[in-house]
């Protein structure tokens, strides 16, 4: 693997391929998910074209948030197109500002990860214009006035530039530039990108699904490449047997039992829709009482109907999905949220997001989060330097909208409740590739989880492999290998 020497890289990307220039060229830049599970971006330049794969928002820790808000690395008027591997924020959020800088490309998707990215950035847009307009009430923010990084509209202009592909159908995303899209379980639409050019593939995994998991279907294996980029999330553990509803039902009796309020930070596709799958399966089955069920997000009705319209892409059956809507009561309006904090237990609330980074949940830790009956419970993968990274470190006190807001609730970090891949996992999905690639790329995980996995991926399958920090550059046509 041929690193460039990160003293010149500005100047290798300071243009295009000069006409005098023949020779074919792919070069792969790494803009997230690097030391971090947020902010997933890889930029590949052929030096005719710029694709960006992925174009998440960084969450966590202070400096990477930052990354928000600075220019972006490279002019977004330059880039040909985009390929999203899923609708996560962390792969997808960064949209409506790369948009609002100058970007006029294509943004290419599987159908239902267009459709999932129509709720999911107007909301997000939405809650970020929410959030500022707290932060003026209050007055807690460092900014006046503070402004959100992009609000609605903006998220609504860059659907515009959105276009669905299907499954495993190559298309052409920029001249000489092939892609194709391999399901990835995960969430609905997730995908393996394959991008091609010159002769040579890398097959970007995204966020790989689990094999077991109770709503999405396994992961394919991936399409044969010479490059692959593989996340490392849980690199350095494996999830234990899965036994999520029976670890639900254990606490949700606890905590109702005593007349609490749990409180289930989670991102809004995807475990939102396995949470609520899990208690509909507890409540009918008699194993918990028939509490108030809420899920506090605009988009959520609107979610689970398309998990109704590709029926075809999980497990869920039709029986599942309905029993959803007749369960749960969807908060809309930020009055009907703030009027859902004077009421009292038992109940149980399913609220975005899902690291604790933002949104309605925030205002519900505030309300709940001082009484000791209550509970909240985190059911993903917290990223250091989020409040939920905090909470399940053992932290009694969050900083919350200016304010330090004590925690005398139960906190419960759910074992089984992921939906990445763990190490065992990844490096299977990895080892059924149909031929071993030059190199891979860890990506998407804390530097402990990347390094573990890294050293695996060298020992058990004998493939070179590296953790590529932010902004590395790596020459994918160099003839040495890694």
């Amino acid at each position: 693997m041929t690193c460039i020497n990160p003293a010149r890289r500005r100047g290798a990307y300071s243009g295009r391929m000069s006409p005098s220039d023949t020779a074919p060229r792919l070069r792969l830049r790494f803009l997230g998910a690097n030391a971090t599970v947020t902010g997933s971006k890889y930029l590949l330049d052929t030096g005719a074209c710029r694709v960006l794969v992925d174009c998440g928002l960084f969450q966590g820790y202070k400096p990477l948030r930052l990354r928000n808000w600075a220019d972006f690395p490279v002019d977004p008027s330059s880039i040909d197109a985009v390929v999203l591997t899923h609708a996560h924020l962390d792969h997808s959020g960064y949209l409506p500002r790369l948009v609002a800088q100058g970007f006029r490309g294509t943004v290419w998707a599987s159908a239902p990860t267009v459709a999932l990215c129509g709720i999911l950035l107007p909301d997000s847009g939405r809650l970020l214009e929410e959030d500022a307009e707290h932060a003026n009430r209050s007055g807690y923010s460092k900014h006046h006035p503070a402004a959100p990084l992009y609000d609605e509209a903006q998220a609504r202009r860059c659907l515009r530039q959105f276009r669905s592909v299907d499954w495993e159908q190559p298309f052409t995303v920029a001249p000489g530039v092939q892609a194709s899209l391999r399901y990835q379980g995960h969430i609905l639409g997730a995908a393996a990108v394959t991008v091609a050019h010159a002769g040579t593939r890398i097959t970007f995994g995204g966020d790989i699904g689990r094999p077991h998991d109770p709503v999405m279907r396994p992961p394919l294996p991936p399409a044969g490449s010479d490059w692959l980029v593989a996340e490392s999330t849980y690199g350095n553990r494996r999830h234990p047997p899965d036994h999520l509803e029976e670890e639900l039902e254990g606490v949700f009796r606890r905590v109702l039992g005593r007349g609490g309020v749990a409180i289930i930070p989670a991102f809004a596709v995807g475990r939102a829709q396995l949470l609520l799958h899990l208690v509909a399966r507890l409540r009918e089955r008699g194993a918990i009482p028939p509490v108030p069920v809420y899920l506090n997000s605009p988009m959520a009705s609107d979610v689970t109907a398309l998990y109704e319209r590709y029926g075809e892409e999980h497990q869920l059956g039709a029986q599942d999905c309905r029993r959803l809507h007749e369960m749960t009561t969807i908060v809309a309006s930020p009055d009907e949220s703030r009027a859902l904090n004077r009421r009292q237990g038992p109940m149980i609330i399913v609220s975005a997001s899902g690291m604790l980074t933002g949104g309605r949940v925030l205002h519900h830790l505030r309300a709940f989060g001082g009484d000791a009956r209550n509970a909240v419970i985190l059911a993903g993968f917290q990223a250091g330097g989020t409040r939920g990274a905090a909470l399940a470190a053992g932290a009694r006190s969050l900083r919350i909208h200016g304010e330090d807001v004590a925690i005398q609730a139960e906190v419960v970090q759910l074992a089984a409740a992921s939906a990445h891949a763990d190490a065992d996992e990844v490096l299977a999905w990895l080892r059924s590739a149909p031929t071993a690639p030059r190199g891979v790329f860890v990506t998407h995980g804390e530097p402990d989880a990347a390094d573990a996995l890294r050293v695996r991926i060298e020992r058990e399958l004998g493939w070179p492999a590296r953790t590529p920090e932010y902004g590395d550059e790596v020459d994918l046509l160099a003839a040495a290998d890694a």
